[in-house]
C-alpha cells in the first residue's frame, strides 16, 4: 500500500475514533478509565506483564464500545421507526459491552486488589520505574489526551488539524523524556531541534495554527515532565 494511503486510511481510522470519543459519553468513560488505571498501576507497582494485561483489556473494552456505537448507528439507519428487532439488535451489542465490562472489572481487581491494600499498609509510598518505563507510560497518556482534547474542540481532521497538535504533543513528549532520561545536553538539542522542525512543519505547511502547535507542545512536556516527577527513579 503507498504511503499517501496508509496514511489517509490511518486519518480515516483515527477519525472514526474522534467521533465515537465525540458522541459517545461511555467511550470517553473508558478513555479516562484506561488513564486513571495507568496511574494506578505505576503508583502501586504492579508487574509490567499485569499492566499490560490491563492495557489490553482496555483496548477490548474500548473496541466493543466503538463496534457497539457502529452497529446502534447502522441500526438507525436501516429502521427509521421502532421495530423490535432493532430493539433485540441494539440489546444484544449493549450486552457484549457489558460483559466486556464487567469481565474488565473482575481481572482488575483480582490483579490490583492485593497491590492497592499493601500500598495502603506501607504508608502510601508511590512506587518508582526505569525512565524508559515512565516514558512509554507518558506518551499513551499524551495519546489519550489528545484523542479527548480533539473530539472536545471537534475540529479538523486527526492527522490534519485541529486543537491541539497530536504532532507537537508526542514530539515535545519524546524530548521531555529524552532530555530527562539522558541528562544530555547534545541529546536533548537534537531532539528539541527535531521536534521544533516537525511543529514549524506542522504550521508552514497550514495543517495547524501556531496557537494548536504551541498547546501540543505544552501538553507533551506537562505530562511528560509530571509523570517523571511522579514515578522516575
Amino acid at each position: 500500500m503507498p504511503l499517501r494511503k496508509w496514511v489517509q486510511s490511518t486519518n480515516h481510522a483515527i477519525e472514526g475514533i474522534l467521533h465515537a470519543a465525540k458522541t459517545q459519553r461511555h467511550m470517553r468513560y473508558h478513555f479516562y478509565a484506561a488513564i486513571l488505571i495507568l496511574i494506578i498501576s505505576f503508583t502501586i507497582g504492579i508487574s509490567w506483564s499485569e499492566v499490560v494485561t490491563l492495557i489490553v483489556l482496555s483496548i477490548i473494552v474500548l473496541s466493543v464500545e466503538m463496534l457497539n456505537s457502529s452497529l446502534e448507528s447502522i441500526t438507525d439507519i436501516l429502521f427509521r421507526e421502532y421495530d423490535e428487532r432493532a430493539k433485540r439488535i441494539k440489546d444484544m451489542a449493549a450486552g457484549a459491552v457489558l460483559i466486556t465490562a464487567l469481565g474488565a472489572v473482575v481481572i482488575g481487581y483480582i490483579i490490583l486488589y492485593e497491590p492497592i491494600k499493601n500500598f495502603f499498609h506501607r504508608g502510601l509510598a508511590v512506587a518508582k520505574h526505569s525512565g524508559s518505563d515512565v516514558a512509554i507510560v507518558a506518551l499513551i497518556v499524551v495519546l489519550i489526551m489528545v484523542v479527548l482534547t480533539k473530539s472536545f474542540f471537534g475540529k479538523g481532521q486527526p492527522l490534519r488539524g485541529g486543537m491541539p497538535s497530536g504532532h507537537a504533543a508526542v514530539s515535545f513528549s519524546v524530548w521531555t523524556a529524552v532530555t530527562l532520561i539522558s541528562e544530555s545536553f547534545i541529546s536533548s538539542l537534537l531532539v528539541l531541534t527535531l521536534a521544533f522542525l516537525i511543529a514549524q512543519g506542522r504550521v508552514s505547511t497550514g495543517i495547524h495554527r501556531p496557537r494548536e502547535v504551541i498547546i501540543g507542545a505544552l501538553l507533551g512536556i506537562a505530562v511528560t515532565f509530571l509523570l517523571f516527577k511522579m514515578f522516575s527513579y
